[in-house]
């Protein structure tokens, strides 16, 4: 019989491979070998890929998940390409408020659907660190109206598979209908911006 850890997995992962090929991309292009992703629920892959991962989330059903840890383990051993063991840990807690991690300790911030991760998370990103975001709820807008962060690619979606691209980057974060964008704008909007060009994900870099 499948375990409930297993199940909530396999749920999680509905598009077979997806999230494995995302990450597996963006360590290509990137060095990382600490990760904070909060806003995970149970999605493990970044586990295939990178060394170290914190995840953080409020769900009771990953908190259960995270809590069967040999369960875990077994699901990113199936699924590394190195016969490494990846070290994990779950918070359970709200990102918005402090986690009690040092700050500037991570190589990548993963922000995926979860809401202005990068406002409440880059003091634990180091400088030098990137931030993996995609459009939704506003945090790419949110990070390009940061001083603290450059954008150094995009990552690009097609037939199911990503690549990262760090070239052209100009046409890129161009609203369709120019505004000013703030902080109390964005929260206001509690949505992405639409651009004239568009991207699967945005890769920034902190630099400051």
């Amino acid at each position: 019989m499948e375990s409930s850890t297993a199940r909530l997995w396999t749920e999680q992962d509905r598009h077979k491979g997806d999230r494995h090929r995302l990450f597996t991309a963006v360590g290509d292009a990137i060095q990382a070998d600490t990760v904070l992703y909060p806003g995970s629920y149970v999605d493990v892959a970044a586990s295939f890929v990178f060394p170290s991962v914190t995840y953080v989330d409020v769900d009771r059903r990953a908190e259960r998940f995270f809590r069967d840890r040999q369960g875990v383990a077994e699901i990113i051993a199936s699924s590394r390409a190195d016969e490494g063991q990846a070290d994990f840990s779950f918070i359970a807690a709200d990102y918005r408020l402090d986690l009690g991690l040092e700050d500037e300790s991570f190589d990548l911030l993963v922000s995926l659907y979860a809401g202005f991760i990068s406002e409440h998370c880059t003091r634990y990103l180091r400088v030098g660190g990137h931030l993996l975001v995609n459009p939704s709820h506003g945090d790419v807008a949110m990070a390009s109206i940061d001083s603290r962060y450059r954008l150094v690619a995009v990552v690009q979606s097609r037939s199911g598979s990503y690549q990262v691209k760090d070239s052209g980057l100009d046409s890129y974060l161009v609203p369709k209908k120019p505004e000013p964008l703030t902080v109390e704008r964005l929260h206001e909007l509690g949505r992405g911006v639409a651009y004239t060009k568009s991207a699967f994900a945005y890769l920034f870099q902190r630099v400051s």
